[in-house]
Formats: structure tokens, sequence, C-alpha cells
């Protein structure tokens, strides 16, 4: 049997001297025994694993509604996604594969229902009462709201995990990361983590959008590598039926995104040749990272969605549905407290009413939300 001993010390022979290293972890919040045979990142990953907001995560919107047909991703399918892409590149560039794979399957977890329409409608509500925002929710949900263990309150994930999550995207701008680290360069496990989500959902809704209808294949050829990829996929393959070129091409664009995110990140690596998770730490710029080109065909891509896709009609009126659904839901518990559940009802003393209302709602899946709107609005 392989202990956990013999698992840091492999990790140690194995991994780049700027990886992340589980014997070297700052530790967790609430001391805990360390387990015989699994490595710190390793518990973190079960944890998020096996904790109830993960599994909701099935039944949590990313572009399209679970309603809408079983072949879209949903927010547990996007993660299941995000952690293969990230694992590939961190093992690629000698990174803690057991932390950037739970980083990859933390990320979403403080996503309220519908998405970032849900996280609007929440915003929106709570304005005056400390804001809501999905990234810095994820660290409240992990560190307070998940009760698995009776000595203490939420999951109990190491330092490096929390730290990784409060810098996610843009959110060290935007304050998350105020009490984990402020200013420092995040671990490159977790800049991989979050090139990862971006390549996913840039990509994978792409290919839902195709197969939805509501972008046809001249419409996504107006982004030049998107057409670029369709006519080599055409020229290897000709006669191919639709959907079996549509994922030749998506293989295909997935496979250059990584590919030169790994070229590019191991040259600036080999640049600044950091020695330590210090010298990341101390970086004055990510080390992870596309070239001009790769970057530019991301913002290209992202752009193109968010003007032909994200704002198209069919998914704007679910998103104003949902926010219509969430701000009558929240309204009506704020104003009938007694009609919250007993666990939410009884974190109103030491959060506030608003707070309450906002967690218990933030929890719910898509289907609970409507449910709820339903008995609410349509009795």
């Amino acid at each position: 049997m392989r202990t956990r001993q013999q698992l840091e010390d492999q990790e140690d022979r194995a991994l780049a001297p700027y990886a992340m290293r589980s014997a070297d972890s700052a530790g967790r919040e609430h001391p805990e025994p360390e387990h015989e045979y699994r490595t710190v990142y390793q518990r973190d990953r079960d944890r998020i694993i096996h904790c109830s907001a993960f599994r909701r995560l099935e039944y949590k919107t990313q572009v399209f509604v679970n309603t809408e047909g079983d072949y879209y991703r949903t927010r547990l399918t996007h993660t299941m996604e995000v952690a293969q892409i990230a694992r590939t590149i961190a093992r690629t560039l000698g990174l803690n594969e057991d932390l950037t794979e739970a980083l990859a399957l933390v990320h979403d977890l403080g996503h309220a229902p519908f998405g970032h329409s849900g996280e609007a409608a929440l915003a929106n509500r709570m304005a005056a009462h400390g804001g809501f925002e999905h990234n810095g929710h994820g660290l409240r949900v992990v560190t307070y709201l998940e009760r698995r263990y009776p000595t203490f309150p939420g999951l109990n994930l190491s330092h490096e995990t929390r730290e990784g999550m409060a810098q996610h995207g843009g959110h060290v701008r935007k304050g998350a990361a105020a009490a984990i680290r402020p200013g420092a360069c995040p671990l490159l496990e977790a800049q991989v983590a979050d090139h990862a989500d971006r390549l996913a959902y840039n990509h994978h809704d792409l290919d839902d959008a195709l197969t939805s209808g509501i972008l046809r294949e001249r419409d996504v050829r107006e982004v030049p590598h998107v057409d670029a990829a369709f006519a080599t996929v055409d020229e290897a393959s000709p006669g191919m039926p639709f959907q079996l070129r549509v994922n030749q091409v998506f293989i295909r664009l997935m496979n250059q995104a990584v590919t030169g995110l790994v070229r590019e990140s191991a040259r600036r690596l080999a640049d600044a040749a950091p020695a330590s998770v210090a010298d990341v730490r101390a970086a004055s710029a990510p080390l992870a990272a596309h070239d001009d080109v790769g970057a530019a065909r991301q913002q290209a891509l992202h752009e193109f969605l968010f003007e032909h896709f994200y704002s198209h009609w069919r998914v704007a009126r679910t998103q104003e549905n949902a926010k219509r659904y969430i701000r009558a839901v929240f309204d009506y518990f704020a104003d009938h407290p007694r009609t919250l559940p007993p666990g939410a009802r009884e974190r109103i003393a030491t959060e506030g009413l608003q707070r309450a209302v906002c967690d218990h709602i933030a929890a719910m899946t898509d289907r609970q939300l409507y449910d709820e709107y339903r008995r609410i609005i349509l009795p």
C-alpha cells in the first residue's frame, strides 16, 4: 500500500520546482489529522465531489436550462470538462494535478440557479446588503454553508484550494481575494484551472449553439480560425455528416488552443525560471498564458459568442424570465421570513434576513427555484 508520505515523496521527485507540493501546504483552517493514504489536495478533491453543492450543479444552467434538452452542457458537465482540460495542462507542465483538479471541480460551486442571470438578479437584491458574486459565494459555501462534519462548518479545504478559488478569473481585482494573499500572483495550478474554464466555455458553448440551431455553420465561420478548422476538416475527410464534422472541428479547435497554451506557458517558464512557488506568487504577470495569436483567437471567439449567442433572443428570453423568477421568490421570502425552511430561518439571527434568503436561493437548482416561483406566484 502506498502511504501519504510515499505519495508526497513521489510528488517531490516528479513535479517541477515551481509546482505546489502537498507536503508544503499551509494546511486547513481547522486542524485535522493527516490521512493515511491521501494527500491534502486529494482529500480536497474528494470533499468537493461528495458535497451537496457539487451534486446540484447537474441541474444548474450553463447557457440552456436543464429542461431544454439532455444533450446541452449543465454546470456539472462543464465542470467535468474543465477538470479534464486542466489536468492535461497541469501534467504537461509538471504541476500538481490533484490541486489543479480540485480547483477545476470547485470553481463554479457558488453559482445561483439560472447561471449568470440568476447571479445578476441576486446581486440586484443584495446591492445594499453586502452584494452577491458567485466566486465569493463559492468560498462561503465551502467555508460555512456546507455541513458535513460535527466539529467545524464547511468542507475545511486547504489554504491553497481556497486561495485559488478567491483568485479565480478577474476576482483578484473584484475583491474576492482580499482576505487570502492580496496582490499575489495565483499559483500556477490556479492559473491553469482558470484557463481551462475559459477554454471549456468558449468552445463548448459554441458547440451547444450549433447543436441547438441558434447558430448555423455559416454564422460561426465568420470567426477566422473556426472557418479554417472547418476547411481543414472538410479537406481531410470530405462528405462527413454535419454533426460528425462539428465534432471534428471542435476536437481540432480545442487541441489547437490547449497546445498553444502549453507551449507559450512552457516558454515563459523557461524564460522566468521560477525556482519555487514563492517565485510564482511574486511574478509580475501570470506565467501560464496564450501567445498573442492564441489570446486573440480566444478573445474573438468570446466576443462572437457574446454578440451572436448569449445575446440571442431565445437565450435572452430565458435569462429575463430567470431574473423575474428569482426576484419574485427573493421578495416573497424577505417579506414572509416565516416561510423559509428551518435551516435558512435560523441563520437570520447571525447573518441578517437578506443574506439568509440569498443563501437559500443560491443553493437551489433551476428546477427548485421555478417550483418555488410557481408555488408562490401561481398557487
